[in-house]
């Protein structure tokens, strides 16, 4: 009985001493709902049971069997690349904040031309202050700003601090809607870049959609794997080790996590 058992358990050692030699970046597709947290344990949670751990609970912080984390957030309406870090690649992640990032964003503007909007996008180029939105990763007290906000505490917004716009272009106009294609640099906000086009041309403007196509050297035409291919062969070869990633990754200006 007891060479029985050992035969079973051995591809699952295999298999999850495997998962814990991962060192490195990835990128995965994050869809519109879940959090980026959420998104994260999904993924420890899948791999986890694909190397035969039973009932996997990748919220507890302690005796972790598998180190993992993501390079900023993507709020739970937006969707698309999130870089993740596994083993020592979750050093990495940091620099991943502060790279280059390109974003497809749609907003809704009443009462605007197509003109009015491309001669105002002018001025929100290159190094600008931005205010943070209260909706966001940024913290207070150890607690993140809209985590209070949903509990109905008072908060006051963060002063306005400097960001890079690489690149900004109006892609689409079509009344009420217009499509922004944005390259920035880390720490900016899409959402207030919108909420300050629409005061700056006397209206009110919000995003409708939102995506991420691009964070440092991962895009999300070719490098995102989705819910399906979250398996530790499709990790494999994906998976950038941290040299690789050290030499590739375009690092900018500090920032905290963004959307």
């Amino acid at each position: 009985m007891a060479g029985n058992i050992s035969n079973s358990t051995a591809p699952i050692s295999s298999s999850l001493s495997k998962l814990q030699s991962l060192n490195g970046l990835f990128a995965i597709y994050k869809k519109q709902g879940p959090t980026s947290a959420d998104v994260l344990n999904a993924l420890k949670e899948a791999l986890l049971r694909e190397a035969g751990v039973e009932n996997p609970n990748p919220r507890k912080r302690r005796k972790q069997s598998l180190k993992m984390g993501h390079g900023g957030t993507l709020d739970s309406a937006a969707s698309g690349v999130l870089v993740v870090g596994v083993g020592n690649g979750t050093k990495m992640l940091t620099t991943m904040l502060t790279g280059s990032k390109k974003y497809v964003a749609v907003g809704e503007l009443e009462h605007i031309t197509r003109l009015d909007i491309e001669e105002k996008l002018k001025s929100f180029t290159g190094d600008i202050m931005q205010v943070p939105p209260l909706y966001s990763a940024l913290k207070k007290d150890g607690q993140r700003l809209s985590v209070l906000l949903k509990q109905g505490h008072s908060v006051e917004a963060k002063p306005a601090r400097p960001v890079t716009v690489y690149n900004l272009t109006l892609q689409e106009f079509k009344p009420p809607l217009f499509t922004l294609d944005i390259e920035c640099g880390g720490g900016f906000y899409v959402r207030s870049l919108v909420d300050d086009l629409g005061k700056a041309l006397s209206s009110c403007a919000h995003v409708k959609d939102l995506i991420r196509t691009k964070q440092g050297q991962f895009t999300l035409e070719e490098h995102t794997l989705h819910e399906e291919q979250w398996t530790l062969g499709d990790i494999l070869r994906s998976l950038q080790s941290c040299s690789e990633s050290e030499q590739r990754v375009d690092c900018t200006t500090p920032a905290e996590a963004d959307s």
